[in-house]
């Protein structure tokens, strides 16, 4: 050790000196003693990592109150953060898919601040089924005679087949043997479930006959999955929900269908891409239908199943249901946003989901010239600042081949450097609210779909 680096660790202030100083009485104050010395701690042992690699003490040993502030806050911020979401997907999935109604944010507080009848039956002071109060108002909604939530369609998919089909057939089309994300694939929930995956047809076409000559004794299912996070176009042919609930009513085999998106409206009403509706699949004969709660219907992740009233006993019975249920909170959530749907006539403007993918492409195009100049303003020196039409995205995993008209501002560097665009990305992302834009063609794209109100993205801009 050099005799000038000794001095240099010498300067360095003992934790109690630092505690008795004035300007740690407030963090010691909001942060507590136990974190703020150890913060200290940590800075101590990067001064003498700095002192031994560079021979000279970090710029902040100047300020070593502002330092500790500054890595307490880091240290104390949320893990779930909120951001602007500029991608141009409304339900993206790497962003917590659908925002919350009003109603259902305001549902769960309640249910969070307060003991509710999760369990409780007040008729007879006993205990009741937690899905029991939303499985009437999906029945409602959908016709069913029942329904059962757990905590995503995963779930309530492995759940179907593991209650109705252990250690028998399941007939599923080779067209919708599907991966959806983090490899969750159909072959593999089967397995998982104890059932024997049947395939059927071929990748591009199936007829009713191939589910008719699968049929057997060990038939236990005749299942469609929802593709509706691919499209296959051309020479195609795929067997409809009617088609095959006649057939399983005639052979006395359920037919069941994993939905995904889940919608329970006709969304075509609303100049959307038209998707399967819950209610037709229920009125067509299908027994079981899974769909999710945080894609097209707006709200909180579930995984919902309504259908037969003696199936969804069997799936209620099961000792998976109780690994796979959904908490208070989601049941809350879930419950506000289905209410929702029995008032069709402000669904689009009181359901976020909803009203994002309405929002017209002339709106969004006034909406990003008039911000247009405050980027102007805080980047133009290095980028090239235009407003552009685009076409968003409903979901990366939801409709991901769907797109609708929208703007955006367009962000282009001058010098046609990528560095300078992946700087400029993540100088949106460090904001005190992030902003998450897409790097496309030598741009960034900030799409303004989900930009519903223009104040916190101005605010930060002008700071």
């Amino acid at each position: 050790m050099t005799t000038e680096n000794r001095s240099l660790y010498s300067q360095l202030p003992a934790t109690d000196r630092l505690l008795r100083d004035a300007r740690f009485s407030p963090l010691l104050e909001t942060w507590g003693h136990t974190q703020v010395v150890t913060v200290l701690q940590q800075l101590q042992q990067a001064a003498r990592h700095a002192i031994r690699d560079t021979g000279a003490l970090p710029a902040w040993c100047n300020d070593w109150a502002g330092q500790a502030q500054a890595q307490l806050v880091a240290q104390n911020a949320p893990a779930l953060r909120a951001v602007i979401n500029l991608s141009g997907t409304v339900l993206h999935t790497n962003l917590g898919r659908a925002q919350q109604a009003d109603e259902a944010i305001a549902a769960v507080t309640q249910a969070m601040r307060h003991p509710v009848t999760l369990e409780y039956d007040l008729d007879g002071a006993g205990r009741g089924h937690r899905d029991q109060a939303l499985a009437a108002l999906l029945c409602e909604l959908t016709g069913a005679e029942d329904a059962c939530i757990v905590n995503n369609n995963a779930a309530a998919v492995l759940l179907m087949l593991a209650a109705t089909s252990s250690g028998r057939e399941v007939v599923v089309s080779r067209g919708e043997l599907v991966e959806i994300g983090g490899a969750f694939r159909i072959p593999d929930v089967m397995r998982q479930a104890g059932c024997q995956l049947v395939e059927v047809g071929t990748t591009n076409r199936t007829h009713l006959k191939d589910y008719r000559s699968a049929l057997s004794d060990q038939t236990a299912l005749l299942m469609k999955v929802h593709t509706s996070n691919y499209h296959v176009e051309g020479f195609t042919k795929a067997v409809d929900e009617a088609e095959l609930a006649q057939l399983g009513e005639t052979c006395g085999v359920p037919v069941i269908t994993d939905l995904g998106s889940g919608s329970l409206v006709d969304f075509s009403q609303y100049g959307l891409p038209k998707e399967p509706v819950v209610r037709d699949l229920i009125r067509a004969g299908v027994s079981l239908v899974s769909f999710s709660g945080d894609k097209l219907l707006g709200g909180p992740q579930a995984g919902i199943i309504v259908g037969k009233k003696a199936l969804i006993e069997k799936l209620q019975q099961h000792p998976l249901k109780r690994a796979l249920r959904a908490d208070k909170m989601t049941l809350a959530a879930l419950d506000a946003t289905l209410r929702l749907y029995r008032h069709p006539e402000t669904l689009a403007q009181r359901l976020p989901t909803l009203r994002l993918l309405t929002r017209s492409a002339d709106e969004i195009h006034a909406q990003a010239t008039r911000l247009a100049p405050h980027f102007q303003a805080r980047f133009g020196e290095r980028f090239a600042v235009t407003v552009e039409p685009c076409l968003s995205q409903i979901g990366s995993g939801s409709l991901p081949v769907d797109r609708l008209s929208s703007a955006a501002i367009t962000l282009t560097p001058h010098n046609g450097r990528g560095s300078e665009l992946q700087a400029l990305a993540r100088a949106l992302r460090d904001l005190p609210v992030p902003v998450i834009g897409r790097l496309y063609d030598g741009r960034l794209w900030l799409d303004l779909r989900c930009l519903d109100a223009d104040t916190s993205l101005m605010e930060m801009l002008l700071k």
